[in-house]
């Protein structure tokens, strides 16, 4: 697992230093930086899956992000005109450090100084012990892209879940990796019954079929609801709620994930009722838990609360839970990060302005 991440000159942050645990919770106002510290993770993965960052630099525009050119990643304070610096260490004491030169026209920057072990390039940001789902994940449709090389050689979703399909239909009948997942409405581990047991807390008694259509490169997902003892037809992503198929790819890579494995998940919430929210929260914490480490950007106070509820129920241990409200100075472009901990009962020993307050200030006015 990384352990702590240092950026240097980047964006926002003229110098960031950053100490992750299992479960990273990213939170703030909009266009505050949280977007732009992930931005560092997608930028070495890129660059190495490029074969672009031992030798020749950082990449900035590829499969994960497009960021454009050196101007536009390079931080307006810089206090060293060189160029950016990404530092990431891992718990086995293996450490990182890449120094790219500031071309403010190019969309690679050249490598200035690589400090590394051949032994990082086995962590999961550089392995297919890694899932990235964007912010704006695929959306319901009668017919989803397949790829055999995604999906069979890398284990990926898409960094949109437009894989997801695909994914399920290949693996429905493998038993989900960590155990501790398995949902109680179930005793089954395979993987397409513990999608519906999760997906369930979404909807209840919805039932996901996924099929693969070789010959054409294409997928297909259908919904449908138990009633009593029978279910209805089968039903088309496009006639069901939104939220279904756009939180489907999140449910799935937690419940595929291994121990060990990387995930980036920017807003879970989306399309969701806050009850779906707060059992994703959990869902989240109980894959922290068992050994993945994820990376999560929210404005979800749900979310927030459904991982407080399981550190109170012994889910997760608080100490696991890394919790970053972003906060960037009005006089200056720059960025800084307050952390409020967690305790055993699930309470925060601070919560600054603007970190998931509204409702109380909405409420505050509603009682004048």
């Amino acid at each position: 697992m990384i352990t702590n991440i240092y950026l240097q000159n980047f964006k926002v942050f003229p110098e960031i230093d950053l100490a992750p645990s299992r479960l990273n919770i990213f939170t703030g106002l909009n266009g505050m930086g949280k977007s732009t510290f992930l931005q560092s993770l997608l930028l070495l993965r890129q660059s190495y899956l490029q074969n672009t960052l031992l030798d020749k630099g950082l990449l900035l525009n590829g499969d994960y992000i497009a960021i454009g050119k050196g101007k536009d990643a390079y931080s307006m304070y810089a206090t060293d005109l060189d160029g950016i610096i990404f530092e990431v260490e891992w718990e086995t004491a293996h450490t990182l450090r890449c120094e790219f030169l500031y071309k403010a026209d190019f969309d690679l920057l050249p490598l200035k100084t690589l400090a590394d072990n051949p032994h990082i390039y086995q962590q999961a940001l550089f392995t297919n012990q890694f899932q990235y789902l964007h912010a704006e994940r695929v959306s319901p449709r009668n017919f989803f892209p397949a790829s055999a090389y995604q999906v069979e050689q890398n284990h990926s979703l898409g960094n949109h879940g437009e894989f997801t399909s695909h994914f399920i239909a290949k693996n429905q009948r493998h038993n989900i990796p960590i155990e501790a997942l398995a949902h109680p409405n179930t005793t089954s581990l395979v993987l397409s019954k513990q999608i519906d047991a999760w997906m369930g807390e979404i909807s209840p008694n919805v039932r996901v079929s996924a099929f693969l259509y070789d010959e054409f490169e294409i997928s297909r997902l259908s919904y449908k609801f138990e009633v009593k003892k029978e279910s209805t037809e089968d039903m088309k992503p496009t006639n069901v709620g939104f939220g279904l198929t756009y939180v489907l790819p999140i449910i799935t890579a937690i419940l595929s994930a291994r121990p060990g494995d990387l995930l980036i998940i920017e807003n879970p919430e989306s399309h969701l009722h806050p009850q779906g929210q707060a059992r994703l929260g959990k869902m989240l914490a109980l894959a922290a838990e068992h050994g993945v480490q994820l990376f999560v950007e929210t404005h979800s106070d749900h979310v927030l609360n459904g991982i407080r509820v399981a550190a109170k129920q012994k889910l997760i241990a608080p100490e696991h839970v890394g919790i970053f409200f972003f906060e960037r100075d009005l006089d200056e472009h720059r960025t800084e990060i307050i952390q409020p901990f967690l305790d055993e009962n699930g309470r925060l020993d601070k919560t600054p302005i603007g970190f998931f307050d509204e409702w109380s200030n909405q409420l505050d006015e509603l009682i004048k």
